[in-house]
């Protein structure tokens, strides 16, 4: 295939770390976001360099700041022609149980503009570039039935702002289809942080009651479906919402513990 480039942002670590993996697997040039990972990012970045044969850059930046925003498209177009592929995985997220009246004001805006007003920056910024292109992949991350858009109790913000994400992303599919632009939201399942940056095969040998595939789930089985909604060949596949859980109920989880 001929190289396409795609920017991954928050790709430094974890899920994202895992397709930047695959993507320089199958000869894609990459731009890995970071907002303080600046080490990891350079060294993935010279290592995925090495490795393939790509050409991979590391870009800094709080995609949650419009200025930021704007600054990461302008370099990834300094190193590259285009860009053909967005896979929107940085997304802020407070660990701490909170019901809503006990987040701050700060904290609800940097969850929202982190999850969700991030999107609409790179892509009102990268879409007209694909347009041109008449090719382009945009991926979004979500949760468990977000489509259904379901309360989440002490996930307020977060979850209020994946649930306008899902619109969102459904609003660009329909959008944007006649310009060869397709996209889609990936829902993973409760990937813990150990479990982002592993293999399949790593799980294969311990057994999980928790998940119906009866083993836990990885950062590669997610990068796994963000390479096949990107293929050249998937463009019948636009709109679409996909969880990727191995069967395991991640609302009810965060009900009881």
């Amino acid at each position: 295939m001929n190289k396409k480039t795609a920017l991954i942002t928050g790709g430094a670590s974890g899920i994202g770390k895992k397709t930047a993996e695959l993507l320089a697997e199958n000869g894609y040039q990459l731009v890995i976001n970071y907002r303080k990972s600046e080490s990891e990012a350079v060294f993935l970045a010279k290592q995925l360099n090495d490795h393939y044969g790509t050409k991979n850059i590391a870009i800094q930046g709080d995609v949650a700041n419009k200025e930021d925003c704007k600054r990461i498209v302008n370099e990834t177009l300094l190193a590259y022609s285009g860009i053909d592929v967005l896979v929107h995985n940085a997304g802020p997220y407070i660990h701490e149980r909170k019901k809503l009246t006990d987040y701050s004001f700060e904290e609800w805006d940097y969850l929202i503009q982190g999850n969700l007003t991030a999107v609409f920056y790179l892509s009102k910024l990268i879409i007209p570039i694909m347009r041109k292109q008449n090719w382009g992949r945009i991926i979004t991350l979500g949760f468990d039935r977000v489509e259904t858009t379901p309360g989440w109790i002490f996930r307020s913000a977060f979850a209020a702002a994946k649930t306008g994400l899902a619109s969102l992303t459904r609003t660009m599919a329909m959008e944007e289809r006649e310009h060869g632009i397709t996209a889609n939201m990936i829902c993973p399942g409760d990937i813990t942080n150990e479990w982002k940056e592993k293999n399949i095969k790593d799980s294969l040998s311990l057994s999980s009651e928790n998940h119906s595939v009866g083993r836990q789930g990885t950062g590669e089985d997610i990068a796994r479906v963000i390479q096949f909604l990107i293929d050249e060949r998937s463009d019948f596949i636009t709109g679409s919402i996909i969880p990727v859980t191995g069967g395991f109920d991640v609302l009810g989880k965060a009900l009881r513990t």
